[in-house]
């Protein structure tokens, strides 16, 4: 058995899991996610440690009640955002979110400026005020003294892992975005230099070679009720984690996690840089060989439901009811669904994006925005997963996916059946997946594919929604003219 931990950006989740991928018991924990003034959002970072610490610990006590051997610890979570830390693992400032807004204007300078476009020409990264290369560049400007004081500039994995084994390492997956040669697996001089922060170079661990594992040390052993000296495996990070997780593994194939990010990924053979193209998605290396993902991540999912779930009055448990008393179109209403403070990140980037309800009169109802804003959601996800390259089947999960009537909605929309695990904690499963393989012990990715439901798309909603598609992507171009910096 191996304890797979994902620690989300405001859910931690421990899960027992077999060799056939099905979880023996789950626990799991909130986290806090602090807004604040100037589009910050942080975390502190011992109060995730903290819940990391809770959810093992359950876990690990069901697990010697039953008399399981656990073999390893595998850990994934939120990628991205700025976690600094120092040699001892403790947070210099709080960690700084992937939500985070505070470098939209480095990156409205980076874009006028062609630092963005370099970058991206270099690595194929899209970065978005979120992402470790603006946040970097701001605090040098802003609080220099932060980055003088830490030892490590990294992410929420490693700063699990460096506080449970005192080693200071990164997931290539992580370190991908945005100065990694994803290929090479080492980092590009010319996009620090291109930002203006290879001074800071000293900041970034060296990528983790593949099939590394880690040792639990004596003081987190005790802690979580494990044994010191227990392998653990660092990453790879959420979205890769849950593409393996639910069953993604021909090139060509994507995943689509509908959770707090969308995130839109394919699994490749090559990396390939369109040097003309949007500067946005980013290449992430994979804990396989010559396989890479091609992921846009859309900064928003499940946020833009809790958001208009909220705004009619209603809760996630009337969903489905509601999208069933609204027809394929939401009554003539469409939306665009850019939430975010932080504006959009893929399949284009536009710090200050913002969304829109249009086709609205006195007889739209609390239903119709629902669905229009399910409906701008799915699109969105249809857009970004071509744009990535989908040649394949699609498997989803996240919280989305547990929807019925949401799920066929991005079945309509994508043109395709969508898989769906039965199995939850996804990313958990694709992080103990890769720990197997560490230890030598493969599982059979076959048998794993096999837990799932497909859900069919409907001939005449499919081709509804082909129209509805090339109506969505026009109100892009529209509406982009008007997403200026005093958006």
């Amino acid at each position: 058995m191996i304890i797979g931990v994902d620690v989300g950006t405001s859910v931690t989740k421990a899960s027992l899991l077999n060799r056939n991928g099905t979880a023996l018991v789950t626990h799991s924990m909130r986290s806090t996610l602090n807004r604040l003034p100037g589009g910050r959002v942080e975390q502190d970072l011992d109060e995730v440690i903290g819940s990391v610490v809770r959810v093992v610990r359950e876990v690990a006590a069901v697990a010697e009640s039953t008399g399981e051997v656990v073999e390893a610890l595998a850990i994934t979570g939120q990628g991205d955002g700025l976690w600094l830390r120092d040699h001892q693992g403790q947070q210099v400032g709080p960690a700084i979110s992937w939500l985070d807004a505070r470098a939209a204007g480095v990156l409205d300078s980076w874009g006028e400026s062609g630092v963005q476009r370099k970058v991206f020409e270099l690595t194929g990264s899209g970065m978005f005020p979120g992402s470790a290369g603006p946040l970097l560049a701001h605090l040098a400007e802003h609080a220099p003294e932060r980055l003088e004081r830490a030892a490590v500039a990294g992410y929420c994995v490693d700063a699990i892992v460096q506080r449970f084994t005192g080693e200071i390492t990164v997931d290539a997956s992580d370190a991908s975005l945005p100065f990694l040669d994803v290929k090479e697996r080492a980092y590009s001089q010319a996009a620090l230099e291109a930002c203006g922060i290879a001074e800071h170079r000293r900041l970034l661990a060296e990528p983790a070679p593949r099939n590394k594992l880690f040792a639990l040390d004596g003081k987190a052993a005790k802690e979580l009720g494990l044994p010191a000296g227990l392998p653990v495996s660092a990453g790879p990070f959420d979205l890769p984690a849950c593409a393996f997780g639910s069953g993604v593994s021909n090139v060509g194939d994507g995943s689509l996690v509908i959770g707090t990010t969308l995130g839109c990924q394919v699994l490749r053979d090559d990396v390939a840089i369109d040097p003309h193209g949007e500067a946005a998605g980013m290449w992430l290396a994979t804990p396989l060989e010559q396989r890479y993902l091609r992921v846009m991540p859309a900064m928003v999912g499940t946020a833009n439901l809790d958001w208009v779930l909220a705004m009619v009055g209603a809760g996630v448990d009337q969903l489905e009811t509601l999208l069933a008393s609204s027809k394929p179109g939401a009554g003539g209403v469409s939306a665009l669904s850019f939430l975010s403070t932080s504006g959009e990140r893929a399949p284009f980037v536009a710090p200050h994006a913002r969304g829109q309800f249009t086709g609205l009169s006195l007889d739209t109802a609390q239903a119709d925005l629902v669905r229009a804003m399910c409906e701008a959601v799915a699109y969105a996800a249809r857009h970004n997963l071509e744009s990535a390259g989908l040649t394949g089947e699609v498997s989803a999960c996240g919280g989305g996916a547990r929807s019925a009537a949401w799920s066929q909605i991005f079945a309509d929309v994508l043109g395709r059946p969508l898989h769906v695990p039965y199995e939850e904690g996804v990313g958990a499963r694709g992080a103990a997946m890769t720990a197997w393989d560490s230890l030598g012990e493969p599982v059979d990715r076959e048998l794993w594919a096999q837990g799932r439901r497909t859900v069919q798309p409907h001939p005449n909603a499919v081709e509804f929604y082909e129209r509805g598609y090339r109506e969505y992507l026009v109100s892009i171009d529209r509406a982009r003219p008007h997403w200026g910096a005093s958006s």
